[in-house]
Formats: structure tokens, C-alpha cells, sequence
């Protein structure tokens, strides 16, 4: 009796540290990319107002891929030596260049088209990527120093 061949070695890749979250998501998933993404801002070092417009800018752009981008969508949140960056993607039809390039805030009465204005206004950076096959959206907000200098 011979010996069946050795399985070839695995390639372990380390999984990148700064990568918080990577996740799929459609319309019941919303709430819980939500407290998953408040929880790893929270931990990386956002807190108050700057955690509450982060996680806010996020839900606009999560709430968006779902209703606009073909009901589902992927998150990928990482850190960055001084930022925390999120990229929310769908599968949509894109976004329009008249609407992607009106930077005016909607009117109060508008019921929709506050979720690319709110990312904006929330956080320090958006860059916008869309067309047929869809739309990336990455925003990036600073983190507080991790050793501030003392004088």
C-alpha cells in the first residue's frame, strides 16, 4: 500500500490588523453593521460628537446601498495610523453626475437626498467612485492622538 500524496502546505496570509469589519450586508443587517461599526470607532479611539457623526455618515451610506444600490451591499472598516476609514459599495446603477456633483444641502422639506450630503458634512474626507456596475463611497474621519505630548 502506497502512501497518498501530502496535501501541499497552506499559504496562512495574516489577516491585516487594521482591518475592523468586512462584511456583506442587506436591509435586516442595518442595525447591527451599525453597533458593530459605533463598537470598533468607539475602540480605535472616536468618542462623542466625532463617534456620533461617523456612525451617522455610515448609516446614510449603508442605508443608500440598500435602498438604491440593489438592496445589498459591502462594508469594509479599517484604521489607518491616524484616521479610521469606511468604504460602503453596492451593485447599483451608479449615481448621476448632476447628483453626485450638487454639493448643495437639500431642502428641508425634501423627504430624500440627504444620505451623500450627511457623509460629506459628517466627516473629514468622501471620495465618490460610481458608474453601471455600481458605487463605492470611502469616507475618513481623524483620530484622536494616542500619545499626547505634554509640555
Amino acid at each position: 500500500m502506497t502512501n497518498p500524496e501530502q496535501p501541499a502546505p497552506r499559504t496562512v496570509v495574516p489577516i491585516d490588523p487594521a482591518l475592523l469589519i468586512a462584511e456583506a450586508f442587506d436591509q435586516a443587517q442595518v442595525t447591527e453593521i451599525r453597533h458593530s461599526v459605533t463598537s470598533c470607532a468607539h475602540a480605535s479611539g472616536l468618542t462623542g460628537q466625532r463617534l456620533d457623526d461617523f456612525v451617522l455618515a455610515i448609516n446614510e451610506l449603508i442605508t443608500n446601498a440598500v435602498r438604491h444600490g440593489g438592496g445589498l451591499g459591502w462594508l469594509r472598516l479599517w484604521r489607518e495610523p491616524e484616521l479610521l476609514v469606511c468604504e460602503v459599495a453596492d451593485h447599483g446603477h451608479g449615481i448621476s453626475p448632476q447628483r453626485l456633483g450638487d454639493r448643495r444641502r437639500p431642502a428641508a422639506e425634501t423627504a430624500g437626498g440627504w444620505g451623500l450630503w450627511l457623509a460629506r458634512e459628517l466627516t473629514d474626507d468622501m471620495e465618490v467612485v460610481t458608474g453601471a456596475a455600481g458605487t463605492t463611497v470611502r469616507i475618513t474621519t481623524g483620530l484622536p492622538s494616542r500619545n499626547p505630548s505634554h509640555r
